[in-house]
């Protein structure tokens, strides 16, 4: 479990793909081991092998479908998430690691900063007004007005300047993983009608 919370931005070494999947290898500052679980852009990986100041992961056929982990090159830049520890505060809000999706971000904002990104149409129906929502692993709170496919999240210039966001232009394609109380909620709601 992580709280979108952006602990480093890491640097993509570089992504070999094989026959049932990919290898990915990520340059990051912090200590970690074999075994531990971490966010690479809100995906929850299994470290595989520790190097030095990097460490791999390997990625499933499922993972490269349903997320832009596929799509990193050699320097990309990554955001990371070490998982919770007992007793560790839950500053965002809870993220699983379960991408739901790709959302396409159609403008970006400046002063204040701001993404508008479109999602598909089985998606948009669990986007909430002032909910929680996780892009590229980063906590966020969705718009006031989402409509028409397209939702706004506000970031703070502290988020801006410390995650990945500041590379981002109009056509990256980013992971989302929905606020899981809208999940269940929708589940739950959509029983009993």
């Amino acid at each position: 479990m992580f709280t979108g919370l952006i602990q480093e931005v890491g640097r993509v070494v570089s992504l070999r793909r094989y026959s049932r999947g990919a290898k990915l290898s990520v340059k990051m500052n912090k200590n970690i081991v074999v075994g531990e679980s971490i966010a690479v852009n809100g995906v929850c990986q299994t470290v595989s092998q520790v190097e030095k100041d990097r460490f791999e992961c390997d990625l499933l056929p499922e993972t490269l479908r349903v997320t832009n982990l596929g799509e990193l090159k050699s320097g990309s830049c990554v955001n990371l998430e070490q998982a919770l520890l007992p007793g560790d505060r839950i500053g965002g809000h809870i993220v699983n690691g379960h991408v739901d999706g790709i959302g396409v971000v159609r403008k970006v904002f400046k002063k204040p900063y701001s993404l508008r990104i479109e999602l598909e149409k089985d998606m948009f129906g669990y986007i909430v007004p002032k909910a929680s929502i996780a892009v590229d692993g980063i906590s966020l709170t969705i718009g006031p007005e989402p409509s028409g496919g397209y939702f706004d999240v506000f970031i703070i210039p502290h988020t801006w300047e410390n995650t990945n966001l500041k590379f981002i232009r109009p056509g990256h394609r980013v992971n989302i993983e929905i606020d899981i109380l809208a999940r269940y909620v929708k589940k739950f709601v959509g029983k009993s009608k």
